[in-house]
């Protein structure tokens, strides 16, 4: 079977009307602060448990079509006993894999960040193929300040997303581009457009310098959206600012986008991407969703890490997933959530 067979069935099983992608890739540091916030200590058992409740969640798989998993979560099992990416794939959950390793400082670029973990990028790829894996994401992220991103941090994060999609593409996984452009700082709306505009016409002159078919790939950004420290902008505005810095950037050959949540809660995430699929009109992608707490949040607080909370928080998940169902039609309403 060649890759280009493998790569277009994983698109087609990724990319479907009213099914997103979970983000599951939380880092052992991440997700012991999740626990800890809930008064759960991040023991190995725990961590397993937790991702068995996820991806065991009875009907999941209407309204998610894959989950992204950190490399631990490969060789864990499900409480009955089948490896996670076979409990993913029981309800046709394609599993994918986080594979960067992390940001570091820029050097020479004081507030720019670069992410690690291009080497030995294929050679991992292929273990995790034996493990189940058919899709992986790389992560870059963006800092607003007066002076960063830098037009140089910019171009280097860009290229190294370029260069983990490229040796995806040649193993036969399909890449979720993802560069987060992070709404920390007191920055305006119209601000973070600027940036978004720049960073995503700065990957994508990437991505074609390194041959990237874009038909095999996935973005992953985050919305348009002022910074925490300002006022919240209205579902209407986010969508507008962030339809209008997409259409300016982002080639009709890109299967979908599913869009990061980035910090914004889980009904307000829901909110914006109802707005978004409202307003976009004719348009050649799906706007669809790879969210991690904005799905998440309501089952771990549901969970806290008792087993007899583990159908409460299955609820609380698929509730959540279901509504974000609905906001990737645009059929979803606000008097849903008391449903």
């Amino acid at each position: 079977m060649n890759h280009e067979h493998v790569l277009q069935t994983t698109i087609d099983d990724l990319v479907q009307t009213g099914r997103g992608i979970l983000a599951a890739d939380e880092s052992s540091p991440t997700i012991a602060k999740r626990f800890q916030a809930i008064g759960a200590e991040s023991t190995e058992e725990n961590r397993r448990a937790y991702r068995s409740l996820l991806l065991t969640t009875p009907g999941l798989g209407e309204f998610i079509s894959g989950v992204i998993l950190y490399e631990e979560a490969l060789t864990q099992q499900a409480d009955a006993a089948t490896l996670l990416p076979a409990a993913a794939w029981a309800q046709k959950i394609v599993p994918g894999i986080k594979v960067d390793k992390g940001k570091i400082p820029l050097a020479l670029h004081p507030g720019d960040e670069i992410t690690e973990g291009l080497d030995g990028l294929a050679k991992r790829l292929a273990n995790y193929r034996e493990q189940g894996a058919r899709f992986a994401k790389w992560r870059e992220v963006y800092t607003i300040g007066e002076h960063i991103p830098s037009a140089s941090g910019i171009e280097a994060n860009a290229e190294m997303l370029a260069r983990y999609a490229a040796v995806c593409q040649n193993e036969g996984f399909v890449p979720i581009v993802e560069p987060e452009v992070l709404m920390d700082g007191d920055h305006s709306l119209a601000r973070c457009a600027e940036v978004t505009e720049a960073v995503l016409h700065a990957v994508f002159h990437a991505l074609h310098r390194h041959r990237i078919v874009l038909e095999w790939m996935l973005l992953k950004p985050s919305m348009v959206l002022p910074g925490k420290l300002q006022p919240k902008a209205s579902p209407k505005t986010v969508a507008d600012a962030t339809l209008r810095v997409l259409r300016r950037t982002v080639p009709a050959a890109v299967p979908s986008i599913h869009f990061l949540s980035g910090g914004q809660g889980p009904e307000e995430a829901t909110a914006n991407l109802n707005a978004l699929n409202q307003g976009k009109g004719p348009s050649p992608w799906h706007l669809n969703i790879s969210y991690g707490r904005a799905l998440q949040q309501p089952a771990l607080q549901a969970w806290g890490g008792k087993a007899e909370h583990v159908q409460a928080a299955q609820q609380a998940l698929l509730k959540r997933a279901r509504l974000n169902s609905l906001a990737m039609r645009g059929a979803y309403l606000d008097e849903m959530e008391n449903g």
